[in-house]
Formats: structure tokens, sequence, C-alpha cells
């Protein structure tokens, strides 16, 4: 007896139930529903939103029940009115962001009136193509009154009723009189906020050496400091043009690696004095941390000879009792450059 269902003359296999199987006769045109015993995902119920704007400023707003999509334009309460922006984290994530930058769900939080209209995004679009002309003039009117600040960027609100201009400077500054004229300018309320330059380098943009979009302005929210120390440590140049990044400071990226040379430093010796041979004394040139291999040179040759850890190792206590070994390579000994 063949299968009922696709009319298949075939002997089916399985539980012998021929033309009657529970699952489907012979299963020749079946999909099997993998999800069946699988819950849907939960929705999240956390009623607080983070909300991205100009600069890769991000703030926190409460959502009393508007559904909501990453992405999402939204209008949210701003101070004596409103702002545009877009949403970027929702649910349990925003939970763990709060914590990250110390925000308790009790604080009080401005909320989120709606989603933004066609019109509000007609508007919000022509409010921002503003900024570039203000800025100009903002800059005319600090030459004027010959303050030492530097304008980087001016934000409007997006109703249009205040504008907060981003500056950098060296130390204090009495902006007081610009504050009047920028006011009788534009006709608007204004806010004078000071940022670094690793902010104002964030706020700009650019390409780095790297070739990418600056980290500053793309992921990096929070600015750790850079020493010199992490340059030395990663045996590079003290260069000021190739450690520096766009804001005249070190470059963020010479963290990111800094851990793992300080964990394979641990296995390279330190070399204060020449090791002394008895064709000569030679001097360090160069230390591939990684590979285990550091480079010497004989004093008077130009030649560099890359010797193992082990034998860096071997050679200085032998110096240490007052032995000579007959080079820095013996045996025909070759270090491993792979």
């Amino acid at each position: 007896m063949g299968c009922q269902s696709c009319k298949n003359d075939a002997k089916v296999a399985g539980c012998n139930q021929n033309g009657g199987c529970l699952t489907g006769g012979c299963n020749k045109q079946n999909t099997f529903d993998w999800l069946t015993t699988i819950a849907p995902p939960t929705t999240s119920t956390f009623d607080v939103v983070e909300v991205r704007f100009k600069g890769g400023r991000k703030e926190f707003y409460r959502n009393a029940a508007l559904p909501l999509t990453t992405g999402d334009p939204v209008i949210v309460e701003a101070e004596n009115g409103y702002h545009l922006g877009y949403v970027s984290l929702q649910g349990e994530l925003v939970r763990l962001q709060m914590a990250k930058k110390e925000v308790k769900n009790e604080d009080r939080l401005r909320k989120i009136r709606r989603k933004a209209t066609l019109k509000d995004l007609e508007k919000f679009k022509k409010t921002k193509e503003k900024e570039a002309i203000t800025l100009l003039k903002a800059r005319k009117f600090v030459d004027e009154l010959k303050l030492v600040m530097k304008l980087s960027d001016v934000e409007y609100q997006a109703d249009d009723k205040k504008a907060t201009f981003y500056y950098s400077a060296v130390g204090r500054v009495d902006f007081r009189e610009l504050l009047k004229v920028l006011i009788k300018k534009f006709k608007i309320r204004v806010e004078m906020c000071q940022i670094s330059p690793r902010q104002e380098a964030g706020r700009i943009g650019g390409i780095g050496s790297c070739g990418r979009e600056l980290c500053c302005s793309t992921w990096l929210s929070s600015f750790k400091s850079v020493t010199t120390s992490a340059v030395r440590y990663q045996n590079l140049s003290l260069n000021p043009k190739k450690i520096s990044g766009q804001c005249g400071r070190l470059k963020c990226c010479l963290n990111y690696e800094l851990d793992t040379y300080i964990e394979a430093l641990k296995d390279i010796p330190k070399v204060k004095e020449p090791l002394i041979t008895k064709k000569g004394e030679a001097v360090l040139q160069k230390t591939d941390i990684f590979r285990k291999i550091m480079w010497f040179s004989y004093v008077g040759e130009i030649d560099w000879h890359p010797i193992g850890v082990q034998r860096v190792v071997e050679i200085q206590a032998l110096n240490k009792n007052s032995i000579h070994p007959k080079e820095l390579i013996e045996n025909n000994e070759v270090a491993s450059e792979g």
C-alpha cells in the first residue's frame, strides 16, 4: 500500500502505518516547524529610552506608552521648548547604559512627547541649515571682541528658540559681551558650552590616519587619559605627528592594545647595559615583543643580529659572573623570525 497523501506507490518507512501516518504520510512535501516549542520574544517594558542628537550626544528620556523602534525620530522635552532626536537604544540595554553612566531610574528624566511628523522633520531641516551661517557670523564677533576662544560648532533646538554654541579654550573666558551680541543678532536664547579638544574633534568628525572615520565621532563615548608611557610600551616613535590625533592630543587608539603589550613584556628581559662578548660589546637596537626576538649590534658595526629572548637572559647571566661568550649567537644558532 502506498501513501494516500501523495499517491506514492513506494514502500513507506517509519511507523509502518502506511497511508495514515500521523506525521503526514510519507513526508515528501512536509516541513517541520522548529519553533513550535520556542516561546515568542517578550516585549521589553522598560520605560526609558536613549535618544541621540547632533554630535553623538545621547540622553535618557521617559517613554510613557509610545511604540518606538530604534532610529525613530521623536520630539522630546527641552528647556522652555522641545527638541528632535533619534531613538538609539531601548529595552533592557538602556538599563545597563544608565548604570554605566550612573543615572538612576528614580531620577527626574524628561519625557518623550510624541513621534516626529513629516512637518517636524522639515522644520528641523530648515533650522539645521542656519547652523553653518550662524557659526561663521559668531566667529566674526569673537574676533571683533578679541576673545581667546575657538567656536567649533552650533546646535539649534528643533523649536528654533535656542542655540548652543560649543567652544574650546585654554582657560576661563569672559564671554558676557559675546552673549549680548549673539542674543541681539539672532533673536534667540543662547547657551555657551565649553568642550575639550577631543570632544571638539568628535563633534566635527574626520578621517584618521588609519583611513577610517574618527573613533570619537562614531562609537567612542568616554575619553580616557593617554600618556607617553603607552607609546614607549609599544616601541613606537615619539614623533608628535604620528602619535597625535586631529585634536592635537595623543591618539585614543594607543590604549586599545596597551594591555596586550604589557602582558607580552613580562617575558622580555630588561637590557640596561650592553651585552659583553669576546667579539665586543653589543647594544640593543630593537625588540619584537610578540615574536620574542631582540636585535643587537656590535659597537662600531652597522649589522643587526637577531637573537632569542632566552639567549639574552643566558648572556646576561654569564656577564653577571664575569664570563664572556664567544659571540652573541654560538654553535650556528639562528633566532627564529617566523
